[in-house]
C-alpha cells in the first residue's frame, strides 16, 4: 500500500518525532517527582543516555515508545511502506536495546522499562498504577523491571 502523504511532507513529519521528553516521559518523570523521587536526566556516562536516573537507588528507568523499541501491542505495526527499511530499524534498535540493558546491569545498575502502551491505548493502565508499581520496584531490590499494557484475553 502506498504511503497517504509525499515523502517530503512524510519527512518532515518522522524528523519532528522526539527521542527525549516525549509525553510518556515527562508523565512518568512527573508522577515520581510527586511520590519523592529525585532523578537525573539522559546521563551521557551511562550506556544509552538512560531516560532517568536514580543513583540513590542505584536504577534507571528506561520509557520506551512501543513503535520504536518494536513492542508486540495494540501501538505497534509494521509500516507497510519501505519494510525493509523499518525491519531493519526496529530490529536494530532491539538489538541496541539488549545491549545497553546488559551493560547497564554488567556497571551494577538496576534496569525498569515502563512501555508506552502502559500510559496510553486501549491497554493503559491506571497511571496511578503504573508509578506505584515503578515505585516499589524502586524501594526494592529486584534487578529487571518492566511495565507493559494490558494484553486483551485471547478468546475460544
Amino acid at each position: 500500500m502506498a504511503d497517504v502523504v509525499p515523502p517530503e511532507v512524510r519527512s518532515r513529519m518522522m524528523s519532528g518525532i522526539r527521542g527525549r521528553n516525549t509525553q510518556p516521559e515527562l508523565a512518568v518523570r512527573r508522577g515520581l517527582h510527586g511520590l519523592g523521587f529525585r532523578f537525573r536526566l539522559h546521563v551521557r556516562g551511562l550506556p544509552g543516555k538512560p531516560d532517568i536516573v536514580l543513583p540513590k537507588y542505584r536504577a534507571v528507568i528506561l520509557v520506551h515508545g512501543c513503535f520504536w523499541h518494536g513492542h508486540d501491542c495494540p501501538l505497534f505495526k509494521w509500516p507497510s511502506t519501505r519494510p525493509d527499511f523499518w525491519r531493519a530499524k526496529i530490529t536494530r534498535n532491539r538489538e541496541v536495546d539488549a545491549r545497553n540493558r546488559r551493560e547497564l546491569g554488567d556497571l551494577g545498575w538496576r534496569v525498569m522499562e515502563i512501555r508506552e502502551c502502559a500510559l496510553k491505548g486501549p491497554g493503559r493502565r491506571d497511571p496511578a498504577v503504573v508509578l506505584e508499581r515503578a515505585a516499589r520496584w524502586l524501594r526494592g531490590d529486584r534487578r529487571r523491571g518492566r511495565i507493559e499494557g494490558i494484553r486483551p484475553r485471547a478468546t475460544v
